[in-house]
């Protein structure tokens, strides 16, 4: 059973099950009552954290052991901020914390704390929380990564799901001198902004600036023939009149009803006299000399 002086100390603290012990004690518990609880397995310890129960932590319950352990001040970032807004495909069991400059690292295995840090103080945060807020913690992300590939990733991702637009990762990368891949950062923005709603697009607009072409029109809006909204993941308008559409194919498509439903679409385009042309986005990467060729047939045909 939990002493009265703990029960007071939950209440203090919101609710939650994670504490201090400095908390505990303005809450009126002594040293030894924590000592004994945690002999008496009913608390456990994680680290400078103390958890008021015996099983397993919760994914919120690691995040607040976390903070506790990297000090006051200290905030949620980069990944973890971002599961904690919603981003669904780039979790990681890492907990990523961020705090001021010179705070020290904290090893706790059981925690796997990454310790990010910054002179820029204090971090904008979420209303009431110690979560930064999505713009930043999106673009700390991308600057993790060794290649700036996956760090596009990232943003497009963070727009994609609706979580922040466009002009805020801006900000944001402008703002932070000197995250990694600041340059193809601030470019990857800007083709977002201008429609690229997925890496695999955003490697295509890429593609056709190195390559010299004409960048395309992006998710342009198309009824099809029962009246549905149907998004152009690129387009162009050539000299003659016709429509040349692009669909560039990520993983997603090779699924048999994305697939059935890729093929009645394209009938559609085709029906319309456009000039459909499809790249899995694989190809797109490797071999970039083959689509430029094609892409640019089409559009000097």
């Amino acid at each position: 059973m939990y002493t009265n002086s703990a029960q007071r100390a939950r209440m203090l603290d919101g609710g939650r099950k994670v504490v201090t012990s400095a908390q505990l004690l303005r809450a009126g518990a002594t040293r030894s009552q924590i000592i004994a609880n945690i002999a008496a397995c009913r608390w456990q310890r994680c680290g400078r954290a103390i958890v008021l129960h015996c099983g397993e932590l919760t994914r919120d319950e690691r995040w607040s052991a976390a903070l506790a352990n990297v000090g006051r001040g200290s905030v949620l970032s980069s990944f973890t901020a971002l599961e904690y807004a919603g981003l669904t495909g780039w979790e990681r069991p890492e907990i990523h914390v961020l705090a001021p400059a010179g705070t020290p690292s904290c090893a706790l295995a059981e925690l796997a704390i990454v310790t990010h840090r910054s002179a820029r103080w204090p971090a904008p945060c979420l209303p009431g929380k110690r979560i930064q807020i999505v713009s930043d913690a999106a673009v700390r992300a991308a600057g993790s990564f060794r290649s700036p590939r996956p760090g596009c990733g990232v943003l497009a991702a963070v727009v994609q799901q609706r979580l922040a637009d466009a002009s805020d990762l801006g900000d944001a990368v402008r703002a932070a001198i000197r995250i990694r891949h600041r340059g193809v950062l601030l470019q990857a923005v800007a083709d977002i902004a201008g429609g690229s709603q997925a890496l695999s697009e955003i490697d295509f607009v890429q593609l056709c600036r190195r390559a010299g072409l004409p960048l395309p029109h992006q998710q342009q809006v198309r009824r099809d023939g029962s009246g549905r909204r149907r998004y152009l993941d690129a387009s162009w308008r050539r000299v003659d009149g016709r429509l040349v559409v692009v669909e560039v194919d990520g993983a997603v498509h090779l699924s048999p009803r994305r697939w059935c439903d890729d093929q009645l679409r394209q009938n559609e385009l085709t029906l319309s006299d456009a000039l459909v042309l499809r790249f899995p986005s694989v190809i797109v990467r490797t071999e970039p000399g083959v689509v430029a060729r094609q892409l640019r047939q089409a559009l000097g045909a």
